[in-house]
């Protein structure tokens, strides 16, 4: 596995592209955001030698909507042209995964495939600027299933992107369903995809279930020593209700790690707690917009630190900013030291509702280094001892960037 930031050579981009050299027979990739040059020149090179690519980009659809050179300049275009079968869905696409010969024809070919997924982005900020991380992993029978499963379903329901040359692919001739699936120790996946209905051949509508928000919830609630949490944002009701349920366990060690744009002082808190309010009013009943209200992004950072968890956030600048934030990018909870949450999945209502995203689970013995590895990201043992103290002086109220700039990095 990698965590960013690192060097571009050593990045997980590099590896990716290196993985793709190696592909003999297909790829399989579900992607949010796309800029490396070095990954796209390998899929022109692996299109050129054979390899079957169909890649679902978040991307495609906004290129979509432009026409002429501007269609065929834009990246799916630039993708299409190098011979990639390249599709989107109706929804958000935030997956961050691909697979390499996979499945698509063979059950067994499970076995050997690799798979790739995590926080990361192939982008240069993904890379070697925000925390990030991502896993590379091979032997992985049921999460390869799994992952491939949810490709064929948003695939099977995707909308073509009509580039000029426009690559078809070849249809998968295998149909994964769960009774093929044997469930593994120590390893689950948890999609939003569970959450939407299907309308038509090619829409997605939200049907207000939470799959990943609950299981969330009920690993929180069955922690028995301490819980980790190193997210971009912490925008999701059930996750937050059930930190703060859990605060008051004198037993427990609750450590939440956020991004700096999460950062709020008590009367905006204040103000969104009143918005929200507003909205609900208005939304009487009605399931649905009750629903939009939560989407529309609550930031239960202030109110999960007033409860009693210990809550700290990344800073790099005086106001956060898109285009210059060294973002705290993970999404990921390590429970009681042995259980590990990582994925595609930011902490949000909208995750739920609005985008799919993956959430895969490692226990056990089995998993236990890599367990430890995450562990160790979030709170490294071998903090060098002029930093001891630097955790206390990080504080939710201080915006001082030079004073907790290296807190962008580690935990203390």
């Amino acid at each position: 596995m990698v965590f960013s930031p690192q060097p571009l050579a050593d990045s997980h981009n590099a590896r990716v592209a290196r993985l793709i050299d190696e592909a003999e027979r297909t790829l399989d990739i579900a992607m949010y955001s796309f800029t490396d040059a070095g990954i796209r020149a390998a899929l022109a090179a692996a299109t050129a030698r054979g390899v079957e690519v169909r890649f679902l980009y978040e991307t495609a659809s906004e290129d979509r909507k432009l026409a002429g050179a501007a269609l065929q300049d834009s990246p799916s275009g630039r993708l299409e042209q190098d011979g990639v079968d390249v599709r989107w869905v109706n929804k958000i696409l935030h997956h961050k995964f691909m697979i390499v010969d996979g499945p698509r024809d063979d059950l067994a070919a499970a076995d050997g495939a690799h798979l790739v997924t995590g926080s990361g982005n192939w982008s240069r900020g993904a890379a070697a600027i925000y925390d990030e991380n991502t896993l590379f992993l091979r032997g992985e029978r049921e999460l390869v299933l799994r992952v491939q499963q949810e490709f064929e379903l948003l695939w099977t329901h995707s909308r073509e992107f009509a580039g000029d040359p426009a690559p078809s692919s070849r249809p998968s001739t295998l149909t994964l369903t769960d009774a093929m699936i044997a469930d593994e120790p120590g390893v689950d996946v948890y999609f939003t995809s569970a959450n939407f209905d299907l309308r038509g051949g090619d829409t997605f509508v939200a049907s207000g279930r939470e799959a990943v928000g609950d299981a969330l919830a009920a690993a929180i609630a069955g922690a028995s020593e301490s819980i980790d949490v190193a997210s971009s944002h912490l925008r999701l009701r059930a996750v937050a209700e059930a930190l703060i349920a859990r605060a008051a366990d004198p037993e427990l060690k609750i450590r939440v790690y956020l991004d700096g744009q999460e950062y709020i002082a008590a009367a905006t808190h204040a103000a969104q707690a009143k918005a929200l309010d507003d909205c609900f009013e208005q939304a009487g009943a009605d399931p649905a917009k009750r629903r939009e209200c939560e989407d529309r992004g609550f930031l239960f950072g202030y109110a999960v630190g007033e409860a009693g968890v210990a809550v700290r956030y990344k800073y790099y600048a005086y106001r956060w900013h898109a285009s210059y934030a060294e973002q705290m990018h993970h999404k990921y909870l390590v429970i009681d030291g042995d259980e590990l949450w990582t994925g595609s999945y930011n902490l949000s209502d909208n995750a739920e509702h609005n985008t799919f995203e993956n959430m895969l689970v490692f226990r056990g013995p089995a998993y236990a280094e890599l367990v430890a590895r995450f562990a160790d990201n979030f709170s490294p043992s071998g903090t060098p001892a002029a930093t001891t103290g630097a955790w206390p002086r990080c504080r939710a109220t201080s915006r001082t960037a030079a004073r907790c700039r290296w807190c962008s990095r580690r935990w203390r």
